[in-house]
């Protein structure tokens, strides 16, 4: 057999650790390590979105597994009592995953009951191993407001799409932003586009391409609300997401409107993907 580049001759160790990934990792520990089960971060995170909003205890598709590592993980911490261990990621565990990302000092988004990579990983310390990690990048400056850099990648490729740039006029990252909002545009993964000059068919196309590379968006007019024409467009599976945030795109995943009186969804109709799977397809 032809050994990898990175272990050559060497003792039956470093090959091991060179297999796993993890030089310098002891033979037990990288056997360890390869044993353990894992957690897709991708699907739990989407669970997290969607199982709260749900009138039912229907399981999103894929996440089941993962969701109960994650669910034994926090029981076994005393944070989730054992009757919620059920692979469904509603409000009660969302509520347990929270005091976890506090009980470790995390504050404001970064103890919003989404799992990031920090907390996902130290929770599964010992016991599960985490693949699929996403991310929302720094914080960076797009057309004058604030976005994270991979809202900032979707928004690029959805204007690759489109053949046009889009104005933006809110950005993320805006507490005590315009409050008709109602505190969807607090964290991160969430914009407001102007359609100053845009036809109707052609609102309707900026939100086709939005929705395609991953956002959960619609056309907003002043017949809904107290605010302008504008799209309104959120990042699914984006981990800083408000909890507003995170409750409109579990409501897109339910083919709802994203507002407060959940009505059905009223833009057009794609294959929901996140911007990971929309770059895998």
């Amino acid at each position: 057999m032809k050994l990898p580049s990175c272990a050559g001759a060497l003792a039956a160790a470093a090959l091991l650790a060179c297999m796993t990934g993890a030089p310098g990792m002891s033979v037990a520990q990288a056997a360890e390590t390869r044993a353990l089960p894992s957690v897709d971060m991708e699907a739990t995170v989407k669970a997290a979105q969607i199982d709260p909003r749900r009138a039912d205890n229907t399981l999103t598709p894929g996440a089941k597994a993962s969701v109960l590592l994650v669910e034994q993980a926090l029981r076994d911490r005393h944070l989730l009592d054992a009757k919620w261990v059920d692979g469904y990621f509603g409000t009660t565990t969302v509520a347990a995953f929270t005091k976890f990302q506090k009980s470790l000092g995390f504050t404001g988004l970064a103890a919003n009951g989404l799992p990031g990579e920090t907390s996902l990983t130290k929770l599964g310390a010992g016991r599960f191993t985490v693949t699929h990690i996403i991310g929302p990048g720094a914080r960076v400056s797009v057309g004058g407001v604030v976005v994270d850099t991979r809202t900032r990648s979707m928004l690029a490729e959805a204007k690759r799409l489109l053949g046009r740039d889009l104005v933006l006029l809110q950005g993320s990252y805006n507490p005590g932003g315009d409050p008709t909002s109602a505190g969807t545009h607090d964290g991160g993964g969430v914009v407001d586009i102007s359609v100053e000059g845009m036809d109707s068919a052609t609102r309707t196309a900026v939100v086709r391409a939005l929705r395609r590379v991953g956002f959960a968006a619609w056309v907003r007019s002043p017949d809904q609300a107290d605010w302008p024409w504008h799209i309104h467009a959120a990042a699914i599976s984006d981990t800083d997401l408000s909890s507003q945030a995170q409750h409109q795109i579990g409501d897109y995943y339910l083919g709802l409107n994203g507002l407060a009186g959940r009505g059905p969804d009223d833009g057009p109709k794609v294959t929901i993907r996140t911007w990971e799977e929309y770059q895998r397809r």
